[in-house]
């Protein structure tokens, strides 16, 4: 910085380095007509505030034409899981009561806040046990005592999860089947449908494919004249369900049931050709197609049904002659490479058959159990015995136990997954 002092300043106001006036009368006079004193002031040093040098972005020039080898080195990024909707506090989300009272979020809400734990109703936590004793402790307590589902409760739904375990990968076959006529084959047939459709959400359907003239249909009301026959002929306009269902008869627990040809001469024309083709149409809309097979094993009906087959129910009656045949038929299917499904086969035993009495029913399933997975006893109704439209919710609950365990069995055996 530079100071010019003009001649006529007075001789007072100006002092030397050393605080000593300089000597003589005309100070003025002495004085150079200008001065200049150089001060060297301290550069000025700006202090940036904490958050500006926390977005600071350093000055270095980057030439990108010029790569320099260095040493490469990865950062790594922690990602902290995402909180529930009612936990997170960053942006100041509405809680469940605020949302009851009618507030309204003051920033837009993602879709991932639509969840399911917030729409919907939680099912009740209170609610009342099954079985007699169980019931009315918790009616006696006002609903404060809970003792749980009885000992047969829980079993009955364990039997339930059995029954309607998931099947995936298309549509599994279970044949009913074997060389004797008269034992109960479509009796069996009509059970199991009733316990599979009973419990399970999806479609169940059996066929009755006996070249005999099959009685399958007249164990349910009727509700259409129509049978295999119809759905041979009109396989090219059967373009979705409501169409197939047109051609069957449906029961009360939801068995859907497809009768076999009235007329003898068209049901012996009903080859294996004609089973494909509804065994084609029924695997589109079904998850579990029974078949109420004849008892000629070695009709070509037969082989189409084994050739799908995932498991197979053989049914016995309760007499020597009948054991033995029902033994001769997986002794036939081992013969002819089935014996994946002989040792996969549940025996039906219906004890509702002559003779049932007069021989030892334990010495026959001992026998079967040495073949097959599992055996089933099939206990005499008055109802099947009429040989009539079966009503599922009148049977002895005995008969109706017998069936659910017929059906659990035959569903365990079923793989649960298969590739197409």
């Amino acid at each position: 910085m530079a100071y010019r002092p003009n001649a006529d300043d007075r001789a007072g106001d100006l002092v030397d380095l050393h605080g000593e006036l300089p000597e003589g009368d005309d100070i003025a006079g002495d004085l150079p007509e200008s001065l200049t004193i150089n001060v060297d002031l301290p550069a000025t040093v700006h202090s940036a505030p904490e958050h500006e040098r926390a977005v600071a972005i350093d000055d270095t020039t980057v030439n990108p034409a010029v790569v320099e080898s260095a040493e490469l080195t990865t950062t790594s990024v922690t990602v902290l899981p995402q909180l529930p909707a009612d936990e997170r506090t960053d942006t100041g989300p509405l809680s469940r009561r605020d949302r009851l009272q009618g507030a309204v979020s003051a920033t837009p809400e993602p879709a991932a806040m639509l969840t399911a734990d917030r729409l919907l109703e939680p099912k009740s936590r209170r609610q009342a046990p099954d079985g007699a004793w169980p019931r009315f402790v918790w009616n006696a307590t006002l609903h404060l005592v809970n003792l749980g589902d009885s000992r047969k409760a829980r079993a009955e739904k364990a039997l339930d999860a059995r029954i309607s375990k998931e099947l995936e990968g298309g549509t599994r076959f279970v044949p009913v089947l074997t060389r004797k006529g008269g034992v109960g084959k479509t009796t069996v047939t009509t059970l199991l449908g009733m316990a599979l459709a009973d419990v399970r959400e999806d479609r169940v359907v059996a066929v009755d494919a006996n070249p005999d003239r099959g009685t399958l249909a007249e164990r349910v009301n009727k509700q259409t004249r129509s049978t295999v026959r119809d759905v041979v002929n009109r396989a090219p306009q059967i373009g979705n369900f409501n169409d197939f269902s047109t051609l069957v008869s449906r029961d009360e627990t939801r068995l859907d049931i497809l009768a076999s040809d009235t007329d003898p001469l068209l049901s012996e024309a009903f080859d294996e050709n004609d089973y494909n083709v509804v065994a084609d149409l029924a695997a589109r809309y079904y998850s579990i197609v029974l078949t109420d097979c004849g008892t000629g094993i070695v009709h070509s009906v037969m082989r189409a049904t084994l050739q799908r087959a995932d498991s197979v129910v053989i049914v016995s009656g309760g007499s020597v002659d009948e054991a033995r045949l029902a033994s001769e038929t997986l002794t036939w299917l081992e013969s002819n490479g089935y014996g994946d499904l002989v040792r996969n086969a549940v025996v039906a035993l219906n004890t509702a058959t002559l003779s049932t009495n007069l021989v030892k029913l334990e010495e026959i399933e001992a026998h079967f159990r040495s073949r097959v997975r599992e055996i089933v006893r099939i206990p005499y109704d008055p109802q099947l015995a009429a040989g009539s439209v079966v009503n599922w919710r009148t049977l002895k609950p005995l008969t109706r136990s017998a069936a659910r365990d017929l059906a659990a069995l035959v569903v365990d055996g079923l793989p649960s997954r298969r590739v197409l």
